[in-house]
């Protein structure tokens, strides 16, 4: 292995000078808090991602959780069904709002919330349910809304990891009662920290809004009990710059994933639902029949033999985590757990790392089959 080679990082913020010039422009502006560019960020990323629907900043993809199942009257001795085969924020918002998430399985090739699994699950507390677009796939949303309408249940979407993803040709975030995209740095496209809250109706949307401003619309005029979730001017003048790179890089992503999808040899490459447009925030294989040790192994020999970056997303389900360790069995999301691994895909990466991870994976692949 040639000394010339670096590490191909499995993720990779794209900061560039636009983004330090909006910085610099807020700087200068003196208005830094909630101001003008949030008012402007939301306005257009409602138009660009979210189907014209209102949406409202916050501080963290998990406040717009948060605030978004609160406002939906989200509380306690309520259950809220949510996959295990996620980042744990998805539960620990329905937790902290003193509800109770309900973990079912996944479909094992596209990654998303069954929703077989979720009919089945469906008791006279249940008052949700909240799919994860996870990976970048969205889920299958027309029979999750039919099973919501029968039951008369909400639907919140976690759509942290799909910026742009579409279910029969329309946006991810615009089908359920509210939906939640992420703005952390190794997203689709970031402001440095933040989130986004679709909301079907004006009055979901005034309610996260009170409830991201310690209950006010007018200083010191509280209607509820708040919080302090609000986005800063800063974060939102990079999130305008970004939100208007980001089809460029969607589709970089796209030809990263076909290249792969094409030339990969000896694992489970994704699988796209006829009905979905991916957006590869991960490229996730699986390494079929693995053990986790086996999978941890691969992963290894990528970074240490061939430098190329990897992740595990998400190697423990969280049913298993220790804050919500329940006896519930669910087999296809412990496979996935053991056998995932995601490479890079992400707008950064060069033609020449293509080929070079293509050529790692099918090496380590032919080395442990």
């Amino acid at each position: 292995m040639s000394t010339e080679l670096t590490m191909i990082p499995p993720a990779k913020p794209l900061i560039g000078q636009e983004e330090r010039d909006a910085v610099d422009r807020v700087l200068a502006s003196g208005m830094v808090a909630q101001g003008p560019e949030v008012a402007a960020f939301e306005g257009e990323f409602s138009g660009a991602l979210a189907g014209g629907r209102e949406v409202v900043a916050v501080n963290s993809g998990t406040s717009g959780q948060h605030l978004g199942m609160l406002a939906l009257g989200l509380g306690p001795g309520d259950e809220v069904i949510v996959p295990s085969f996620t980042f744990a924020a998805t539960a620990n918002t329905v937790a902290v709002c003193g509800a109770t998430p309900v973990f079912v399985e996944v479909d094992p090739e596209t990654f998303t919330i069954d929703p077989v699994a979720v009919r089945a699950a469906v008791t006279e507390r249940t008052v949700g349910i909240q799919p994860v677009h996870l990976y970048g796939h969205p889920a299958p949303m027309d029979q999750l809304l039919a099973i919501a309408q029968e039951h008369g249940l909400w639907v919140f979407e976690d759509a942290a990891q799909a910026h742009g993803a579409t279910w029969r040709g329309e946006q991810v975030g615009t089908f359920g009662d509210g939906g939640m995209f992420s703005l952390y740095p190794t997203k689709n496209m970031t402001s440095g920290e933040g989130g986004m809250v679709s909301c079907a109706t004006p009055e979901l949307a005034r309610q996260v809004r009170l409830l991201r401003n310690q209950g006010m619309e007018t200083q010191y005029a509280n209607e509820v009990a708040g919080f302090n979730n609000r986005m800063t001017d800063i974060h939102a003048a990079i999130g305008r710059v970004q939100l208007g790179k980001l089809p460029a890089w969607t589709e970089t992503r796209k030809q990263n994933a076909a290249f792969f999808d094409a030339h990969l040899e000896g694992v489970v490459t994704p699988v796209v639902a006829e009905e979905a447009s991916h957006v590869y925030h991960q490229y996730t294989i699986r390494i079929e029949g693995a053990s986790a040790v086996e999978r941890d192994g691969f992963a290894a020999a990528l970074r240490q033999e061939h430098l190329v970056g990897c992740g595990v997303y998400y190697p423990t389900p969280v049913h298993r985590l220790a804050t919500f360790r329940t006896e519930v069995e669910l087999p296809v999301t412990e496979m996935l757990a053991r056998e995932v691994l995601s490479l890079p895909v992400h707008p950064s990466i060069s033609e020449q790392d293509r080929e070079r991870i293509v050529e790692a994976v099918n090496t380590v692949a032919t080395a442990g089959a």
